[in-house]
């Protein structure tokens, strides 16, 4: 659209609530915003100059369109779900931010805990400690826990005792008479410690330690003093001067050169329990980046606490409305100090990662623009990048990983099962490809820009020929290796022809983690479905075993574990030694 039309249209937009989608000549959305003011807000895009990502946003822009509403709290719930939607490749700040984990005191007759991640906020919110940043403290602080208080460990009751109980860690709840006051009285002491009062554990330790020292039994004594150690520095945290002790998480930011940092800290029972911290890539401004983030942030799975502390650029009523719990801009007294100290961890944070986030910009948006251009395509908003993997030509897997905008979109990445169990590379290819692209057409799923194949001139041809036979108008290119199996070339155009690649250049990095990544993601889960494989159908693909050697490998040994505890010299006592080592290869690759 010419700039004298979008002004025209800019004419007619109200002054209004509402969100606004920005397009691209091809039609597709890749920013949706809101605001109070639709019109100043899109004018805006449109006059002066812009920098870094806003810069390349308005430079794509091709046309918008916006959505008249009531209220701001209406114009935020439709802006996260458009975003949701649609996921504009813009809207990155709100796309694959963390989930943390949280301890779960089960809410059984004999507790269990756990370090969870997926959890149910209407059913176990009260049973939930955390969340946890550290997803290594979290298990720390849980198997120390475990050694202390012998709860039960095991999922479901076994019909005898389990090693926990011989250890001490277990009271043998399976066959056992355990007192129930007694596992009250456990619970209740966990309970406090996870709300922070570590006393009475502490005292535990103590009491424990002295008791190990005077019987003599100095390695117990040393590892519950080292327990003791990680209680002290670990757990216990900085002490905040808040005598309400209510729950409340802080949000402190900060800005510089086009990046928003954002720091949270997760305050519980009167102490900074966690912290968590983000930089992101500014779109819009700073005070709706944020607010949209808070607001978003709060969809995972995290459990609301009570309060929220936010800076004065931030539309608190908004947030108030929307999370309906309350939101506050603190101005002075301890509250406020937290804040801005919440502040000053962001602005360190993005200082000292500053350089390194150019440095990853270079590798991965500036990289993925430089092969737009080396393939002279119109835009590389999606890869799609293909590899595949047997051993022996059996279990036959591809994998599919995906790449927008220079970035791994792990979400989109996808496992193949091969139906054709030998070792056909080119069949391989061609079936993959032939399922994925029909999926596409079927279910008008969003296309790529780019198929990458790794492999070779034939897979690349089998590639194309299948996009062809789907009517398709897809490049598809591959990556050629050197006599050291490092990428050196691009296969692309037709005819096809040799693209040299620097190795120092920052697209030879890039080429090189899309290789990586599709090899790696392929050969996890060509182990899983080995691992999935059982004993049987594994000896099956063996060279040297037949019927009569695999019936006496069933017999004796039943499972792949006790296989791969074998060594060379057990194995031998059945089998040859070529057909031993072919097996032992095999298992370790499982």
């Amino acid at each position: 659209m010419s700039k004298d039309k979008i002004k025209e249209k800019l004419a007619l937009v109200p002054n209004v609530p509402g969100c606004y989608q920005m397009k691209n000549k091809d039609g597709v959305i890749i920013y949706v915003g809101k605001a109070k003011k639709l019109k100043n807000r899109l004018s805006s895009y449109f006059r002066g100059t812009h920098t870094g990502k806003t810069a390349r946003l308005v430079k794509e822009i091709d046309d918008f369109e916006y959505i008249v509403v009531h209220t701001e709290t209406e114009s935020l719930v439709l802006e996260l779900n458009l975003i949701k939607k649609y996921d504009p490749k813009y809207n990155i700040l709100l796309r694959d931010d963390k989930t943390y984990p949280y301890i779960e005191l089960t809410n059984e007759e004999v507790p269990r805990l756990q370090v969870v991640r997926n959890i149910n906020k209407k059913k176990n919110k009260n049973n939930l400690y955390g969340p946890y940043p550290n997803v290594t403290a979290a298990r720390k602080t849980v198997n120390m826990l475990n050694r202390i208080y012998p709860l039960r460990k095991c999922k479901t009751y076994e019909k005898r005792p389990c090693l926990y109980y011989h250890l001490g860690q277990c009271l043998g709840y399976c066959s056992e008479k355990v007192d129930h006051e007694k596992v009250e009285n456990m619970r209740n002491d966990i309970i406090k410690f996870l709300k922070g009062d570590h006393t009475l554990i502490t005292k535990k330790i103590k009491e424990d330690m002295e008791k190990e020292s005077r019987e003599l039994h100095f390695e117990k004594a040393q590892e519950l003093k080292e327990l003791l150690e990680y209680i002290e520095v670990t757990l216990a945290r900085q002490q905040v001067e808040i005598k309400d002790l209510i729950d409340r998480d802080i949000f402190g930011f900060y800005v510089m050169k086009g990046y928003l940092a954002i720091q949270v800290f997760f305050i519980r029972t009167g102490k900074i329990l966690e912290r968590h911290h983000a930089i992101l890539p500014m779109i819009d401004e700073a005070g709706e980046e944020l607010t949209r983030y808070i607001a978003k942030f709060y969809q995972k799975n995290f459990i609301m606490p009570k309060e929220i502390l936010v800076p004065s650029i931030v539309d608190n009523e908004l947030l108030e409305d929307y999370l309906k719990i309350d939101v506050k801009i603190p101005s002075r007294g301890v509250k406020k100090q937290l804040l801005d100290l919440a502040c000053n961890n962001a602005k360190i944070e993005l200082e000292n990662e500053f350089e390194i986030l150019k440095k990853d910009e270079q590798r991965t948006v500036e990289a993925n623009d430089e092969l737009r251009k080396i393939l002279k395509l119109d835009k590389l908003d999606r890869i799609e990048i293909f590899d595949n993997s047997n051993l022996f030509g059996s279990f036959n897997v591809s994998g599919m990983v995906v790449f927008k905008n220079g970035v791994p979109s792990k979400n989109d990445y996808r496992k193949f099962k091969i139906t054709n169990d030998v070792n056909d590379d080119y069949g391989t290819m061609r079936e993959v490809i032939y399922r994925r692209y029909f999926r596409v057409l079927k279910d008008d799923l969003e296309r790529p820009d780019l198929i990458v194949v790794d492999g070779g001139l034939g897979q690349i041809n089998v590639a194309r020929e299948v996009i062809q036979s789907l009517n398709l108008k897809i490049p598809v290119v591959g990556l050629k290796k050197d006599d050291k199996h490092a990428t050196n070339a691009l296969l692309a155009f037709d005819p096809i022809r040799e693209l040299p690649i620097d190795k120092t250049s920052n697209l030879f990095y890039y080429l090189e983690r899309m290789q990586d990544e599709v090899h790696n993601f392929t050969i996890n889960y060509h182990k899983q479905i080995r691992s999935k494989g059982s004993l049987e159908s594994i000896l099956d693909h063996v060279p040297g075993i037949g019927e009569k050697r695999k019936k006496q490998l069933l017999k004796k040994y039943h499972t792949v574990s006790k296989l791969k505890e074998l060594d060379i010299a057990s194995l031998k006592e059945i089998l040859p030694e070529e057909v031993a080592n072919n097996l032992k290869q095999m298992l370790q690759d499982i």
